[in-house]
């Protein structure tokens, strides 16, 4: 993409290097809630930072690292849509990796763990902050009187970790990466607590970005954010069970009523002592255990009065109705499925 058989292997290095040094911080930028759900499945990468490079890619690379100065010529393949309107096409030959959080497409990374409702200018500030500081460090040693490939060859020998071009969701495979050393935060609240970590803010400072109280700041206030998303789900799970599942469980004289009556105050207890908590990181440490351990077992509660409930006594979407819209109605006279 550079046209610069020279300088492509060395921006590749660089990148390898900030990615396998600061992939903390790019968990950071990406923690959420509903991250914390997705990650992993639903076609989303798991919360372990490696780089996917493709088997040409990398080949190159690994050649340049062992004294190779040979170009880069990634493979390509032809692509048949088979209509006569549009003639057979080319296009390059790498997959793209859809378990790999941040993968090479050819001229270009994507950084394929973001939530699909996060706000992406904490992403894009750590994407170009580790950047810029990685071709900024390699720039000195180069004006320095070092040469531009040793520099790139060392720095891919170090960092060479961090490419993994195989199957991310395989536990074998992420067993192997974490061991590797690859970052590998499994918690958002704690992914954001790195924001204030030494060589963070070090990082944040040399650059000019941030200063120290700037980054304590954005932790609590990401902190904050996802305590608040959490609070908001808690209430409506408590709407929802005492507004629809308690009373069709009473309509029908059926269902796991105590439990749901119990649920309500355990929700409500959970929230109080997210309240009490003095600091934002413990205030999300507690959403956390709320949303991921204390919600899901609320949840097989509700599922389970939802599947003894008659549905012309159900009052809330069932997964029928929600799996299969388009294979079913319901009437309104008396609420059952029209098949």
């Amino acid at each position: 993409a550079s046209n610069n058989d020279h300088a492509f292997p060395v921006i590749m290095a660089a990148l390898v290097a900030a990615v396998d040094e600061h992939g903390d911080l790019m968990r950071m930028a990406i923690a959420s809630p509903g991250n914390d759900f997705r990650l992993g499945a639903c076609e989303a990468p798991p919360a372990i930072i490696s780089m996917y490079l493709g088997d040409d890619m990398t080949k190159y690379l690994e050649d340049f690292m062992n004294g190779s100065d040979a170009k880069y010529v990634p493979g390509r393949k032809t692509l048949d849509l088979g209509t006569a309107e549009v003639l057979p096409f080319e296009v390059p030959a790498e997959d793209r990796n859809r378990t790999s959080p941040f993968p090479y497409g050819g001229a270009r990374f994507e950084f394929r763990a973001v939530g699909s409702a996060q706000n992406v200018s904490m992403v894009n500030t750590v994407l170009n902050t580790i950047a810029a500081e990685k071709f900024g460090e390699f720039a000195d040693r180069i004006d320095a009187g070092e040469s531009a490939a040793d520099i790139a060859r060392e720095a891919l020998k170090k960092h060479f970790k961090v490419i993994f071009n195989g199957d991310n969701y395989d536990e074998a495979n992420q067993q192997m990466l974490t061991d590797s050393g690859v970052w590998r935060i499994d918690s958002g609240v704690e992914a954001i607590a790195t924001l204030t970590s030494d060589k963070n803010i070090a990082l944040f400072d040399k650059m000019g970005v941030l200063t120290a109280d700037e980054c304590s700041a954005r932790q609590d206030v990401l902190h904050d954010h996802y305590t608040g998303t959490v609070e908001m789900e808690a209430y409506a799970l408590v709407d929802m069970i005492n507004q629809h599942i308690v009373p069709s469980v009473k309509k029908a004289s059926v269902g796991p009523l105590a439990e749901l009556e119990a649920a309500v105050k355990t929700i409500e207890a959970a929230v109080a002592e997210i309240h009490a908590a003095e600091s934002s990181l413990e205030k999300a440490r507690l959403a956390r255990v709320l949303r991921l351990e204390t919600m899901i077992d609320i949840r097989e509660v509700c599922d389970a009065a939802e599947a003894i409930v008659p549905a012309n006594m159900w009052t809330l979407a069932t997964y029928k109705e929600l799996l299969f819209l388009d294979t079913h109605t319901v009437t309104q006279e008396n609420g059952y499925f029209d098949e």
